[in-house]
């Protein structure tokens, strides 16, 4: 396993469906990847290729003009895999015990949307929320990885609004995906951060904004359980693939957690952002608005 430092911010911009991979330098400049790989996806984000990448000198690379829409900073999402309740004071605000285990459930691939990108509200929505989440990619494959070496097989982390459905999720019966997976529920970047630029991953504030007004403040600090141990969990149950996402859980100042619970209406802009991670923001549309 390569464990060579490898400090970079990968992005993915253009046109939704046609997005080339880029490269964030020191300025917050883009620049194009296109010669050198096909996208930032699973063969991408494998150690020997984050490698190669790492040599580039980005003033040698393209410099992308202008302002450039960003798409999700990970393309061709195999599994795109959520922990729920993974925050004490969370758990607490929605009245849930705080779990012995991980709970895990999918978000739809399909929801994945850009960072910047519109939230639209579903057909019938009434509970739609917020949730800013610290998202793990995979760089290797991974199955029954030990503990100790979970953090070995991450190309590198993002961040993502797992938006979500309270009625559908909860009240509908059956899996929480029903309220998960909806078309524009999971925003993803601005960029994905090679792990070795987060000198601690379990160290980094969390915030979401509505409209201005700050919802929640967290940070990965108080996760009840590690993105190690997460890594090291969810690979004894499936077989993770470089590409695949894991989202792992929010900080307290939901919507559904606020008296009188507050939800996502036409018109509202979130913000939300994770320290050395950047921001993201969407507006919220009606469906077929």
């Amino acid at each position: 396993m390569d464990k060579g430092a490898l400090h970079m911010k990968l992005v993915r911009f253009g046109r939704p469906g046609k997005e080339k991979p880029g490269l964030v330098d020191a300025d917050g400049r883009v620049h194009d990847l296109s010669d050198h790989i096909g996208d930032i996806d699973g063969a991408s984000l494998a150690p020997k290729s984050l490698a190669r990448l790492a040599k580039l000198k980005p003033e040698k690379l393209p410099l992308v003009r202008g302002r450039p829409r960003l798409g999700p900073c990970v393309g061709n999402v195999g599994n795109f895999v959520a922990v729920g309740l993974n925050f004490a004071d969370h758990a607490a605000e929605t009245g849930s015990p705080i779990p012995k285990e991980p709970i895990l459930f999918n978000k739809a691939t399909s929801c994945i949307v850009g960072p910047n990108d519109h939230v639209v509200l579903p057909k019938g929505s009434t509970k739609t929320d917020w949730e800013v989440e610290i998202a793990v990619v995979i760089g290797q494959e991974a199955s029954y990885v030990p503990e100790k070496e979970a953090l070995d097989v991450v190309a590198g982390y993002c961040i993502c609004n797992d938006v979500s459905e309270r009625e559908f999720q909860i009240e509908r019966s059956g899996q929480w995906m029903k309220g998960k997976g909806c078309p524009t529920f999971g925003p993803l970047g601005p960029w994905l951060v090679t792990k070795d630029e987060i000198a601690d991953v379990q160290k980094l504030d969390m915030w979401l904004d509505l409209n201005g007004q700050r919802m929640q403040t967290g940070s990965t600090a108080t996760m009840i359980f590690g993105i190690r141990h997460l890594v090291h969990y969810i690979s004894q149950f499936m077989l993770l693939r470089p590409g695949d996402v894991i989202t792992t859980g929010t900080p307290p100042g939901v919507g559904m957690g606020r008296k009188p619970p507050r939800f996502l209406r036409p018109g509202d802009i979130m913000r939300a952002g994770i320290e050395g991670l950047g921001a993201q923001k969407q507006a919220v549309m009606a469906h077929g608005g």
